[in-house]
């Protein structure tokens, strides 16, 4: 038996998959990005992806933050989060989440004695 293929918010979820997701623009168009985090904060999960090819006025260390949200016939898909608080919100707990990350791994100990 062959198994289903992940739809790419399936993949952003999905704790085994790191590679690039294609996901498509409202002019259904094929938009590859880099998956950078998932983020929950009081509920609600959001994801930051960062397109490859940058869009235009974007800076190279810049990012989009998304919600995964139902759909009235319960499906999940992918909004782009337009509010600066929560944008800013999401980032703060993705940059303690870096912080939390470095501080438990031991290979980075004594990097800030040098």
């Amino acid at each position: 038996m062959g198994s289903k293929e992940l739809s790419p918010i399936e993949k952003i979820f999905c704790s085994d998959y790191y590679d690039n997701i294609v996901l498509y623009n409202a002019n259904d168009e094929p938009v590859e990005f880099e998956q950078v985090a998932i983020v929950s904060l009081r509920g609600r999960d959001f994801c930051i992806l960062r397109p490859v090819i940058l869009f235009e006025g974007m800076e190279e260390n810049e990012a989009i933050v998304f919600e995964a949200v139902r759909d009235e016939d319960g499906e999940l898909r992918l909004d782009v989060v337009k509010s600066e608080p929560i944008v800013d919100k999401v980032f703060d707990e993705y940059y303690k989440m870096l912080e939390e990350a470095i501080a438990n791994d031991s290979k980075y100990e004594n990097l800030e004695d040098d």
